[in-house]
């Protein structure tokens, strides 16, 4: 399925997750599986997180990018409209473009 997720974009041009395990590195193109990181702060909620569309008001885009990317294996849930709407948790992601 096509979803959406925002990354952080870094100033050597990386790409990053922006809350959980912030100093992976992420790759176009390649498939990457959740992994499970408890975060002092956060709920506990495995997986890679991402919207059905391109929209996370919630969320600030400074120094961040959309990306389309195909996520496998996942779950919808529906948020409030401020927070994007539908979004999915997958167990597996892959990272098509920088949009």
């Amino acid at each position: 399925m096509i979803a959406y997720k925002l990354f952080t974009k870094r100033a050597n041009k990386t790409l990053g997750p922006l809350f959980i395990n912030r100093r992976q590195v992420i790759e176009l193109g390649k498939w990457l599986r959740a992994e499970a990181h408890k975060t002092k702060g956060f709920a506990f909620r495995p997986g890679w997180h991402a919207s059905v569309k391109k929209s996370a008001p919630h969320l600030s885009k400074k120094g961040r990018v959309w990306c389309r990317v195909d996520v496998r294996n996942f779950e919808t849930y529906n948020r409030p409209k401020s927070q994007g709407g539908q979004w999915v948790i997958a167990k597996r992601i892959k990272v098509l473009e920088v949009l």
